[in-house]
Order: structure tokens, then sequence, then C-alpha cells
């Protein structure tokens, strides 16, 4: 409550700036340069980084005209229509209240207060700026096909798609037109992309500035851009900055010693302020390498075991996309990891460095948790149940034990709250149960699968649908 009430009384300070104002617009981005795209918070849409802009000005790949006209607007004290997110946050709730927008908690965060003084007394809105939040991706890359994830993202869904097509559900399914008609189609790895060719101009200058800087994919680890920053990282020491790397951490042995080896040097001569490993994992055994297309279960959780034990002060956390293909295993997933954390609790401090983060999977629709039936809401609250069962006795941080800590629990009763609540109007439960039908039988047809084996808790409600299409 401590910090919240410091949160609500910075709110009021932003406010006086502009009453639309949101630092994010400056001193965060996220670059897709597969697809050569940005945007600058995650709640608003991408937009496509003109290249004629980047011929004399590589930080045009944040400096988009498009987003200078949203700083002005934001000084002007306007409010920008992509950010319409947090705007209906604001109408909707009274701030008086203990729940705020994104726009303030974002602005709060130290990566963007710190800067605060900077983007005032600037007051241009076309002024080229660093970030000091930057989260890229240079590459579609990957060796897994995650049932929910886009050819935009992992080359394997590309091959995928282009050698059979979308998928037969009332959506089409990671159809390639789509993906053309939002200008999403990503530059081979192996060509020359003129976006990736800015980024490295851009980052002798970037880089000083950064405090948090996050490489996502595809798979990172397995392209050279990753290994290029590392490189770089040990010629150019950076107190200041915190490097955050995804990864699904089922890349070849060779790839992920490289990986190990180099990030021990950084580490152990202390050349960062911090060095983070996020993967990501959301059901146990064969059922994950189900959904995770790629996976190999065991080999993932040996490789987390492998980044805790090898690299001095490492932390792990791992990112579960909740869904309805998690619900049956999740509790069993979660004991795994608990005892992950219990394994490598370390010093007198007792030292935790493995997290967990619970997202609900909101799209596909075919794979969202709304899809079940009333019944399936038993072993979600079993599953919250059993995170109070375990619940650590202390605060995070600085106090770490064996248990589960209240900011994780309370991302599993969100998940709960929201099966309980049920979906919008504007979901269509019965289509999409059938699109989920459609989407695991040709999901077995094309990559040998067997749902009803993997996944026999489901057969009544499997067949159930099936005879309704």
């Amino acid at each position: 409550m401590d910090e919240l009430q410091k949160v609500k009384k910075f709110a009021k300070e932003l406010d006086a700036i502009s009453p639309s104002m949101c630092f994010a617009k400056w001193k965060q981005v996220t670059l897709h340069l597969q697809t050569g795209h940005t945007h600058s918070c995650h709640h608003p849409k991408t937009h496509k980084i003109p290249l004629e802009e980047l011929k004399d000005n590589p930080s045009a790949l944040h400096n988009t005209n498009f987003k200078k006209q949203q700083r002005k607007l934001m000084l002007n004290g306007k409010r920008p229509a992509e950010c319409d997110y947090c705007w209906k946050v604001e109408d909707a709730l009274d701030q008086k209240r203990d729940v705020l927008s994104d726009r303030y908690t974002k602005s709060y965060e130290p990566w963007a207060q710190d800067f605060k003084q900077e983007i005032i007394s600037k007051k241009s809105w076309d002024d080229n700026v660093n970030p000091s939040y930057l989260e890229v991706s240079f590459s579609n890359v990957c060796n897994f096909k995650c049932s929910y994830c886009a050819p935009e993202i992992s080359s394997k869904w590309m091959e995928e798609i282009k050698q059979h097509g979308s998928y037969p559900t009332s959506t089409n399914f990671n159809n390639l037109e789509n993906v053309q008609r939002q200008d999403k189609m990503p530059i081979p790895h192996k060509d020359d992309n003129p976006y990736v060719e800015a980024f490295w101009k851009w980052w002798p200058d970037l880089y000083k500035d950064l405090r948090v800087f996050r490489i996502t994919g595809g798979e990172p680890l397995m392209t050279k851009n990753t290994f290029k920053v590392l490189d770089y990282v040990l010629e150019n020491p950076n107190p200041e900055i915190k490097i955050n790397i995804n990864s699904n951490l089922c890349v070849p042995d060779d790839i992920l010693n490289k990986f190990i080896e180099k990030v021990k040097r950084i580490q152990g001569e202390e050349l960062v302020k911090e060095f983070q490993v996020y993967t990501s994992c959301e059901a146990k055994g064969e059922k994950a390498e189900y959904i995770r297309h790629g996976l190999d279960y065991n080999q993932w959780f040996d490789n987390c075991r492998r980044i805790l034990g090898e690299i001095p002060r490492s932390k792990l956390t791992n990112m579960s996309t909740y869904n309805a293909l998690s619900v049956s295993s999740f509790a069993n997933f979660m004991e795994d990891w608990l005892k992950l954390r219990q394994e490598f609790m370390s010093g007198p401090e007792r030292r935790n460095p493995v997290s967990l983060d619970i997202a609900y999977l909101r799209w596909p629709w075919h794979q969202n948790i709304h899809i079940l039936t009333k019944d399936w809401l038993k072993p979600i609250e079993d599953q919250v149940t059993y995170m109070f069962q375990n619940k650590e006795v202390g605060d995070w941080p600085p106090l770490c034990g064996n248990g589960w800590y209240e900011h994780e629990i309370n991302r599993m009763k969100r998940i709960y709250f929201v099966a309980k609540q049920g979906p919008d109007q504007s979901f269509n439960v019965e289509q999409s149960r059938k699109d989920f039908v459609k989407f695991v039988d040709e999901h077995d047809a094309r990559r040998g699968t067997n749902f009803l084996k993997v996944f026999p808790e489901y057969e009544q409600f499997y067949k159930e649908i099936k005879s309704a299409i």
C-alpha cells in the first residue's frame, strides 16, 4: 500500500505536466525488426517504420514521425487514439480507487521516471530521443511451432503455413493473407535486413542510455545478432543496464554452451547490473510438448538447471501462457517449478533466483480458457488453493523461503476469476469450441500427434463438440 500511495502521488505530478502525458512514448520501445514494426508500450498496435526515415536517422526505429505526432498530442494535453486502453481505464474508474492505468504505472518505473527532467526540459515533440527500455526481436527464426504462435514470429510456423495453408477454423487461423494485409511478412533471417542494419548503426549511441534491454524472438539463441550483443557487452561494460533474454532453452547443446560461457563471463566480471533469462512453459511433460511443438520437457527442465547452476547470480523467470490445454496439468507443472526454486535457493539471505509469471491466453480464441465447460473451473480453483497451501511466509523481497509469493498467487487468482466470470458478448463460445476441434484434428494430421492420447481427460469435451460439427 505504501508503494501504491507513492504511485498515486506521482500520478498527480504526471498529470500536472499534461493530463495525457506518458513517459513510455519517449523512453520505451519494442522493435520487431523482422517485420519492420515498432510501438511504444504494448497496448497500441505496432506501426511500420518507413525506410526513408531511416536513411539519415537510424534512431527512427523508435523516433518515427508517427510516434512524434503522438508525443505532440501528449505534450498538448490531448489523448492519442492509439492509447485508448488507458483512456478507457481512466474514464471507467474513480482514480481515488486503488487502481491506476498503465500510463501512470509505466511512467513511474525507474527506467522512465529517472528521465523525467530530460523529457520536461526539452518539451519538443520532434526531438530524437534514446529509449531507456528496449525490447527487440531480430528475427522470426525459431525451432518451435507453439500452438498459439504465428508465422511472423516463428519460422517453423511460416514453413508449415506455406506448405499446408492456414488452419480450417472460422478465423482461418494463421492465414498469410492476414499477415500480408498487416504488412507483417517477416524478412527471412538469412537475408539482408535494412531494419537490423539500422539497429547496429544506432546501437553504440543507444547502448549507453539503456537501463533495460530485452531480446525476444523467434528464438533469440538461434540468431547471430544475440551473440553480437553479448560480445559487445563483453567489450563494453555497462553497470547501469539490465539485460533480459527470452529463450525456449531447447536449442542444440553447442548453441546453449556458447551462450552459457559468454553469460558466465558477463556475470562473473560484473559487466552489467543484472542478467536474467526468461523461458516459457504452461503444462507438464507430453502435454507441454503438444502445446509447444518442438519442446522436449526433460531437456528443457535440465537446461533450466544448467542456467541456474552454471551462471553466477543467475535469475530465471518462467512465463506461462495459461490456456485451455494448461488446465489439466498446470498443478503438476507448478510442483516441478517450486522444486526448482527450492533446489537453487542459496546464501544466508536465501536468495531466490526462480520466478513464475502467469498470464492467460486471449488469442487464438479456440484455445482460450473460455471454451471450457464450467466443470473445468474446479481444477483451476484447486490450483489457486495449492498455491495458498504452499504460500511463502514473508514478503518479496528480501525474505525468500520455499513457497509461492503473493504476487504469483494473485496472477493465478486472476486466471480463476477470469474463467469464473466468463467471456464477454464478443466471444462466440460455440464457434470457438468447434474451431478448437478443427484445430486439434488438423494439428494431429499435419504433425503426427494424437490429441486424445495426450489429453484423455478432454475426451468427453472433445467428442461432444465433434458430434455437433
